[in-house]
């Protein structure tokens, strides 16, 4: 009977694990930035819900595909799940750049109102494509790094400025300089070897690229709050469990309250660190203030222009 018994034990244990799924995630970020932390936490949320039934691997720093591979990798199934910045493929859709509209929404306040009114907009364009919205994050607000003091856009006339996706190019030319394609972990080595010599970003890359190694001021210019998403291939997505798939949005939604919340709690003590590493640290100066809301004021309509009824319905749900 004790044999038995144990056989039966083992047939149960097997069956239990004959369809678990083990699943791929790449991430951008390196180990240490909370955009990854906070997804191996929702791997895990995700494996302890669906007792082992879905394991997600999480492989950081874009080891498997780069920013411009993530969606159509998703999308392809190359990989069952990916993190990426929402406006890399702002050049398929206005709406993927909407938060990428200078000044449009600076705060994180201001930044969650926005994405709350857009985000059933990308699930819907998502969905049409294959893809599954899991879940969303913010970034730190975006800043301006350089080597020398600047206080109007005449001191960035021609200056290779780093930019990561279309609406970033159209910031950059906007303001006299040269736009100039690089991807985050690429951003050491564009900087030594002369390919850039100026970038906006985040406090969080600020830190991650140890940015007081190649330049020397940071203006906290809050020009917008970049998003993130987490996507899923939806015909992989739907062979899982129905609770499979439950479990996976219900860690999606503590995954983008959560990294809200990081966000917020992390962004002056990143700005902290550029400071404690020998980088002057300061508010933009009146005049680019100047200049660049009226930058932010020409894009915010041309993004209208290419958007049209959805991205008015957007603001509008936005400005309530």
């Amino acid at each position: 009977m004790k044999k038995k018994l144990i056989a039966l034990a083992g047939a149960l244990a097997l069956a239990g694990t004959a369809h678990a799924a083990s699943w791929n995630m790449t991430a951008e970020q390196p180990d240490n930035n909370y955009l990854t932390q906070n997804a191996r936490q929702f791997a895990e949320e995700v494996k302890e819900a669906t007792n082992g039934e879905l394991e997600i691997k999480v492989h950081s720093n874009s080891v498997l595909l780069k920013r411009p591979e993530v969606k159509r990798g998703v999308q392809q199934g190359v990989v069952p799940m990916g993190e990426m910045l929402v406006a890399a493929i702002g050049n398929e859709d206005p709406m993927f750049e909407v938060d990428s509209v200078p000044f449009l929404a600076s705060s994180f306040d201001d930044s969650e109102k926005l994405w709350k009114a857009t985000r059933d907009f990308l699930k819907e364009r998502l969905d049409k494509q294959g893809i599954v919205l899991i879940y969303g994050s913010p970034w730190p607000p975006q800043g301006i790094y350089t080597k020398n003091p600047i206080n109007s856009l005449e001191d960035l006339s021609g200056v290779r400025f780093r930019a990561y996706s279309a609406a970033t190019s159209r910031l950059v030319e906007l303001m006299g300089a040269i736009p100039t394609t690089v991807n985050t972990p690429e951003v050491p080595q564009a900087f030594s070897t002369g390919v850039i010599d100026a970038m906006l970003t985040s406090p969080a890359t600020g830190v991650d690229s140890q940015a007081w190694d190649y330049v020397k001021y940071y203006y906290d210019a809050q020009v917008f709050i970049p998003q993130s998403f987490v996507i899923a291939n939806k015909r992989m997505f739907e062979r899982l469990p129905e609770e499979v798939q439950q479990a996976v949005m219900e860690a999606g939604e503590r995954a983008e309250a959560r990294g809200w919340q990081m966000a917020r709690d992390q962004t002056a003590q990143l700005t902290q660190t550029l400071a404690d590493n020998g980088m002057e640290v300061n508010q933009l100066p009146e005049k680019l203030v100047e200049e660049m809301h009226a930058i932010g004021e020409q894009m915010t309509k041309e993004w209208l222009e290419k958007a049209g009824a959805d991205g008015q319905k957007v603001l509008d749900e936005y400005r309530k």
